[in-house]
């Protein structure tokens, strides 16, 4: 098992495509991360969803 270390800064959004699935981090208020695994599929509705919503 890996060691959990602290982050010293939340960061900017990030998506970064780690073997078949694409990892998105988000910083959270307060401090943290959200980690989100998605697969191509779960990645396009998603974009298409925020498309709907941004516009």
């Amino acid at each position: 098992m890996a060691a959990m270390k602290p982050r010293t800064g939340d960061g900017p959004l990030e998506v970064t495509k780690e073997g078949r699935g694409i990892v998105m981090r988000v910083p959270l208020e307060g401090g943290g991360r959200l980690v989100v695994e998605l697969n191509a599929t779960e990645a396009t509705e998603l974009g298409k969803a925020l498309d709907a919503v941004v516009g």
